[in-house]
């Protein structure tokens, strides 16, 4: 997954904490075990500083996971490493809700405080 895909836009508010809420309820991986596909929903919230994460970049961001072999806890970490780096907010939550495979689902939810 290229990091470098990743854009961001400055802030209008950095003054005011407000919540920015993304969901990608088409996302999708592929087991490494199995090479199976995995399809899930990806939710980012995040409270913005400086700058905020642009839409399209992050589309393509997640495409890019389309053909990895990645296990749901890596992707989960892996996608908040990532949009920590680029956009450096105040705080942010990935959760990530996977759909059944073998009759059991999984969700992965991690977060990233600026002031911790």
């Amino acid at each position: 997954m290229k990091q470098e895909i990743l854009e961001v836009f400055d802030n209008t508010y950095p003054d005011r904490d407000y919540t920015i809420e993304i969901v990608n309820p088409e996302f999708t991986s592929v087991c490494p075990k199995t090479g199976l596909p995995d399809f899930g929903t990806i939710t980012v919230s995040y409270i913005p500083d400086k700058t905020c994460i642009e839409l399209k970049s992050l589309k393509y961001y997640f495409l890019e996971f389309r053909n990895a072999g990645i296990f749901y806890e890596n992707v989960t970490n892996r996608i908040l490493d990532d949009l920590v780096a680029v956009s450096s907010p105040r705080s942010m939550t990935v959760r990530t809700e996977w759909k059944a495979r073998g009759g059991i689902t999984e969700t992965v939810t991690v977060s990233h405080n600026a002031s911790a």
